[in-house]
């Protein structure tokens, strides 16, 4: 098996812990060769750690280093211009979400790393999610029916005071915890392009951005969607749940459970438009069958990472398919644009005295 020499540019908590933690999951696929970033004390333990060659210039790093892939884990404002850059060096790219915060840049992206004749991927590891893994499983399995609703959310409590709550550097919930949820949810919901409606407020973020996000996505012949990512949610009662014309499904990413039923074993219903004898209501005792399913106790955040770092060698030394193609990547970006869109300018922001 060849390992790819991979070179990573930026330190920070993702570059140095979500990526690195990942990739020490697959050292027969990946040989982390060389890291940068500006920071000098950061490019010292990350020799201390890997033994890799650091830089501080990233042009440098792919200019002397023999390099199979990159990964950009920079600030989310910087993935556009450098993955630009990276890709006129004859490298395969992994950019951290979110790609873009547009779809003229995503579009510059795709034509750039089309032209290079070199894969481009983005850093959506929660399509690997053990709880999405099982709800994928049970939609795909039909037994709730048509899909009626779909509910997700990533929500919770806190406050945050770094850069990404300024808009500016493209920080938000929306953009960058945004991408996981709504990647997955745009898997279950079917193709094309949703309607959208978004609400957004800045309720604890010390930045400009928000960090409460409420959208409903909805398209002819498909779920209707409500997306939320929040983090004014002190009491989260669910990540998913889903209606289903046969039954449904609720749960978060430790347990869920889902109960349905067989409309064939069930009696057919006409129609009676003359009121029901003895004033009675539409009662019926439906068959359930219910199962639920508990997250794996040896499952780890670090193992998503490393599924979707299989699957990216897969695709460079296979030619199969990414879990989170670019098109999938591209509609999000197209969402989330509109998303903001509908939401210009400074949020509604109230401080306590």
């Amino acid at each position: 098996m060849k390992k790819l020499r991979l070179g990573i540019i930026g330190q920070g908590r993702s570059g140095f812990t979500i990526h690195t933690r990942a990739l020490e999951c697959v050292k027969d696929h990946y040989e982390i060769s060389a890291v940068c970033d500006i920071d000098r004390k950061r490019c010292r333990d990350a020799h201390e750690r890997f033994g890799s060659r650091v830089y501080t210039d990233f042009h440098k790093m792919l200019a002397q280093e023999k390099l199979d892939v990159v990964v950009n884990a920079t600030p989310s404002h910087l993935h556009v211009p450098i993955t630009l850059e990276v890709l006129d060096y004859d490298v395969h790219v992994l950019c951290e979400k979110p790609l873009a915060s547009s779809i003229v840049d995503c579009d510059r992206l795709i034509r750039k790393a089309k032209r290079s004749r070199k894969l481009l991927a983005v850093f959506q590891q929660s399509v690997f999610a053990p709880y999405f893994r099982k709800v994928r499983e049970v939609v795909d399995s039909g037994v709730l029916g048509r899909l009626v609703m779909i509910k997700v959310a990533f929500s919770g409590y806190a406050r945050r005071w770094d850069w990404q709550t300024v808009r500016a550097y493209d920080g938000g919930s929306l953009l960058n915890t945004g991408p996981h949820p709504l990647g997955q949810v745009m898997l279950l919901y079917g193709s094309g392009m949703p309607e959208v409606m978004a609400c957004m407020d800045n309720a604890n973020a010390s930045g400009d951005a928000e960090d409460h996000v409420k959208m409903l996505l909805q398209g002819r012949g498909r779920p209707m969607v409500d997306f939320e990512v929040s983090s004014c949610c002190a009491y989260p009662l669910y990540t998913y749940q889903i209606y289903g014309t046969c039954g449904g499904l609720s749960g978060d990413m430790k347990h869920i459970r889902w109960r349905y039923f067989d409309p064939v074993a069930q009696p057919r219903h006409r129609l009676e438009r003359a009121p029901l004898a003895g004033r009675g209501f539409c009662r019926e005792n439906l068959e359930w069958r219910e199962e639920e399913w508990t997250a794996p106790v040896d499952e780890t955040f670090a193992d998503m990472g490393a599924l979707f770092y299989q699957n990216l060698y897969q695709a460079i030394t296979r030619g199969e398919a990414l879990a989170m193609p670019l098109r999938e990547v591209r509609r999000q970006i197209a969402i989330m644009e509109e998303a903001l869109r509908q939401n210009p300018g400074k949020l509604p922001h109230f401080r306590r005295r």
